[in-house]
């Protein structure tokens, strides 16, 4: 059974190693791609104040977490809800810098030798869609995720957000899912597929216009430039 913590941080600051600190964490659980409402939700005292501008970001109140637990009481917590599982983050660079600097001052190795594996949203998406913006409201606007409910950043509505926007992302991988259980529900045997037949269908060619071979000309352009100029279609003969 694959199982994956989408996870996201609020931080005091920028600078891990600066000496700023997370406030909150917020983990949303998904069992072979599907949510299951195990979630993890917790805030911290980080024994000092939050920068104006992080304020501005996620609103969390320095009063309010005066009276929260420290990271290094949560600690042992969080690891067992963690561990084993392939993490699933956006900007993982940043996450993980926090965890690992919390994990340090608490004795404990990196963050890395506790789970399954770490993948980046953020990477997948900049693979995806070269020199597109791809923040997570940016994502959430092309791939159809309602973001309406988010004006300040919460690790727990940020999570579940990047749930849904993972699921989208890699939406291709479901067809192979279905055909797997459809294999282990006939014992292993192939799908059977009725066959139709074609040869009396008429397919009406539609010529693209100028503008839209200008349009792809220009998001092959960058592609290739993404990828160091890489492209496979380049070293293929022109028709």
């Amino acid at each position: 059974m694959s199982r994956q913590i989408v996870l996201d941080t609020e931080t005091t600051g920028l600078s891990a190693e600066g000496g700023d600190r997370i406030i909150e964490l917020g983990c949303v659980e998904l069992l072979n791609r599907k949510l299951t409402g195990n979630n993890l939700h917790l805030y911290f005292n980080p024994g000092r104040d939050s920068h104006e501008d992080a304020l501005k970001v996620h609103g969390i109140s320095n009063e309010f977490l005066k009276d929260k637990p420290k990271f290094a009481d949560m600690a042992e917590e969080i690891l067992q809800y963690l561990q084993g599982a392939e993490i699933i983050i956006h900007n993982a660079a940043f996450d993980v810098g926090f965890l690992n600097k919390e994990l340090e001052l608490t004795g404990r190795p990196p963050f890395g030798s506790f789970v399954a594996g770490i993948t980046d949203t953020l990477a997948m998406a900049k693979e995806m869609y070269p020199g597109k913006r791809n923040s997570l409201d940016a994502l959430c606007d092309r791939l159809g995720v309602d973001n309406s409910s988010r004006t300040l950043h919460g690790a727990l509505l940020d999570a579940e957000l990047l749930a849904d926007v993972y699921i989208n992302l890699t939406r291709g991988q479901d067809a192979l899912l279905i055909a797997d259980e459809a294999q282990e529900e006939e014992g292993g045997g192939s799908l059977k597929v009725a066959p139709i037949d074609l040869s009396r269908i008429s397919l009406q060619v539609l010529r693209a216009s100028d503008e839209e071979l200008a349009e792809h000309e220009a998001t092959l352009a960058q592609i290739d430039k993404a990828s160091g100029g890489k492209t496979i279609w380049k070293a293929l003969p022109a028709n």
